[in-house]
């Protein structure tokens, strides 16, 4: 038996083989024992706890290839044995590349499971989010796997710097090339992250008006009032001031109107009264104030200045009719009339001059 194990096979005894193919024997059978057991556990753990993390660490873990662990278990197993320096350099470099495609898969495999997890939580709160975590998902693979490679040349003896300048110089053309389009993605993104506006908000862009119905990776579509679907280039929407009502808690409404002079004063000092009394009797409106503001060219200015707890429109324009309505059968009541622009003309008769003609004498 002795002999047996002394048998010499390709320049090493049969006990190295067999001390070699020990190494990988016991790592794929370890790593098929073990992963199933592990992953279990992980996932009772993640189970528990309300944290994405935990649930993308168990998905990395189940991405773990036996073929990939056999390979890699190829390094230590030629430290138990002499081959030549060619294919002693093929076996590590293998195992090397096993190593890095298995990394890849684990951190391929938590990205996307994380991103997954949060485009999942932003179609309940966001849905445009889904968009820009797509784009994100796909460039963090790219970005993952370009980096895995550049630094398996570099651990095989290649100078990555040439290609790395290269590679560099080659992104500048293309983004140069596809600036517009750039610009566009990555405003996205920006508005995606930092969210001066979502789907479904009403929003004012200079003059145009309407609510938000799709963020793309490249435009924004707007529905406007009038029914029309506006479409908007990403980075404008990032260059240009835009107001968004959605945001809107509450609504201050000012509006003015005015009586006419003939009104008394007893009159003009009810009117704020009768403001505050037509407001209290209005759901979600909390009164701020009624002042005699000016004196109008033909009217006495009144502003009334009130708030709505609601950002809906047509609940605040059912409350500016219903105070309208109210405003002009109190005053109506009292004998006070609107104002409207008016002119008096005053015509006044020049005095009579006395002439006298005397005759000749």
């Amino acid at each position: 038996m002795p002999e047996l194990f002394n048998l010499p096979i390709a320049g090493n005894p049969a006990i190295d083989w067999l001390k070699a193919l020990l190494w990988v024997v016991l790592s794929v059978g370890v790593m098929t024992i073990l992963k199933p057991r592990l992953v279990s556990r992980a996932e009772k753990w993640a189970s528990s706890t309300e944290n994405t993390w935990d649930d993308a660490i168990v998905k990395a873990m189940a991405v773990t290839r036996w073929s990939l662990i056999a390979l890699i278990a190829l390094s230590p197993a030629s430290n138990e044995l002499i081959l030549k320096p060619v294919v002693e350099r093929w076996v590590h470099g293998t195992a090397l590349a096993a190593l890095f495609v298995q990394i890849g898969l684990w951190v391929g495999s938590f990205l996307d499971s994380w991103i997954r997890s949060a485009r999942r939580r932003g179609l309940e709160v966001d849905p445009s989010a889904t968009s820009a975590l797509s784009m994100m998902s796909a460039l963090a693979r790219v970005v993952l796997w370009a980096l895995l490679f550049l630094l398996l040349l570099s651990n095989f003896g290649f100078d990555v710097t040439t290609l790395i300048a290269g590679l560099g110089i080659g992104g500048i053309a293309i983004g140069l090339a596809l600036q517009s389009i750039l610009s566009d993605l990555f405003a996205s993104l920006s508005i995606v992250l930092d969210k001066p506006f979502q789907v479904g908000d009403f929003i004012i862009v200079d003059e145009l008006t309407g609510t938000v119905e799709n963020i793309g990776l490249k435009t924004t579509r707007v529905r406007s009032l009038s029914g029309e679907m506006l479409v908007f280039a990403n980075a404008d929407l990032t260059k240009t001031r835009l107001r968004n009502f959605k945001q809107m808690q509450e609504r201050r409404v000012v509006f003015k109107f005015g009586v006419t002079y003939a009104t008394a004063p007893g009159q003009l000092e009810a009117i704020p009264g009768m403001l505050r009394k037509i407001a209290a009797d209005l759901p979600q409106v909390r009164f701020d104030r009624c002042h005699f503001a000016a004196f109008g060219d033909s009217s006495l200015d009144f502003e009334v200045v009130y708030w709505m707890l609601t950002s809906d429109y047509n609940s605040y324009m059912d409350a500016q009719q219903a105070i309208n309505l109210a405003l002009l059968r109190c005053l109506t009541e009292e004998g006070v009339d609107f104002a409207f622009p008016t002119r008096t003309l005053i015509l006044e008769t020049p005095r009579a001059v006395s002439v006298s003609l005397n005759s000749p004498a």
